[in-house]
């Protein structure tokens, strides 16, 4: 009797894990609907309302000034990258207590496999939620040149698998769903309003808040829409590349020890 080769184990894991959290997603377009509310209520109201308050000087990567709508457009789209990696994490958690992946994570393979999946999932989905509001962003008339595309594309991969490796690595925090409000209530709202997503770094700066300042500087997120912010105008920011990608394998990184049934919190949880 032949053996399975383990690279067909890891296929049929993959399928099973990133394929679920797909399939799942596609037969609900309720959640694209809602996952794109926030950021759009934020985009057409605030826009309005801020239009003329807040004035965005000429700093890299803008040449000329740039209306307000314009300048939101990159965290807005780490916003729905932010609340989709949140989102993926209560999955996890409730996986982890009574659905699959409490099956999963005693399956004889890697756990390091599987977390790597549920990352493909997260950053997937986060992916095609951003491409959406990318398009709603051109319907509303923001223009940015399409030869910069690729490049922003490659820029949201990159922040979206940042914010869904966060994700992951809290779901070892949180041991009930019960404490995930408090938890992601935590998290979500200092990382997204200590950053430049609604407003240029310089005004905190300006305004004499430096504590502020030092904050949104430290504030991973802060990278991801700077990396984005300088692709749509076809510029690399290299601090907020390397800031990405680093804090991507240190996220996933403590995930996996945290997941170690050995060595990690899962082991002194008591947990499978």
């Amino acid at each position: 009797m032949s053996r399975t080769p383990l690279s067909l184990h890891i296929v049929r894991a993959m399928r099973a894990v990133v394929g679920r959290e797909i399939h799942k997603f596609l037969r609900q377009p309720s959640r694209l609907g809602s996952a794109l509310v926030r950021p759009l209520l934020w985009f057409v109201v605030f826009s309005a309302g801020f239009n003329n308050v807040f004035g965005v000087s000429i700093v890299p990567p803008y040449e000329t000034y740039v209306e307000y709508q314009e300048y939101m457009v990159p965290g807005l789209l780490a916003m729905v990258a932010l609340f989709n990696g949140m989102q993926s994490s209560l999955s996890m958690v409730y996986d982890r207590e009574m659905g699959m992946m409490r099956l999963l994570l005693t399956a004889p393979l890697s756990r390091g496999w599987l977390l790597a999946f549920k990352l493909l999932g997260g950053t997937s989905l986060s992916l095609l939620q951003m491409l959406v509001f990318v398009l709603i962003a051109f319907a509303f008339g923001v223009r940015f040149d399409l030869k910069n595309l690729p490049m922003l594309v490659l820029a949201m991969l990159c922040g979206a698998t940042l914010l869904a490796a966060l994700g992951l690595m809290l779901s070892v925090y949180i041991k009930q769903l019960e404490n995930f409000a408090g938890t992601m209530n935590f998290v979500i709202f200092p990382m997204f309003f200590i950053s430049p997503a609604l407003y240029p770094l310089w005004k905190l700066e300006e305004s004499g808040a430096w504590w502020l300042l030092i904050l949104a500087q430290w504030n991973p997120f802060t990278h991801v829409v700077e990396a984005m912010r300088f692709a749509m105008y076809g510029q690399i920011n290299a601090l907020s590349w390397a800031v990405v990608l680093f804090g991507t394998a240190v996220f996933f990184g403590l995930a996996w020890w945290g997941y170690d049934p050995q060595r990690g919190w899962i082991k002194q949880r008591g947990a499978a």
